[in-house]
């Protein structure tokens, strides 16, 4: 899988960042959820799956980026 850099938020260009791969898909780098609290109001976590936390505007910063702008009226 190879993948290629979308964006972040991160000042020095650390995490958080988002990536988007040749599969199609997208890959969060974030912290790591270790809340307590947090963990248990996940749902459905397989072996294998981790939750990463990021800053909403990541998200939407490069959904801004990426995503075609709708059609004008």
């Amino acid at each position: 899988m190879r993948m290629r850099f979308l964006g972040s938020t991160s000042e020095a260009g650390a995490c958080p960042t988002l990536y988007e791969t040749d599969r199609g898909t997208i890959v969060v780098q974030g912290l790591r959820l270790t809340d307590p609290e947090a963990l248990a109001d996940l749902r459905d976590v397989l072996d294998g799956e981790d939750a990463v936390e990021v800053p909403r505007e990541l998200i939407t910063e490069i959904a801004r980026r990426v995503l075609p702008e709708p059609p004008k009226p």
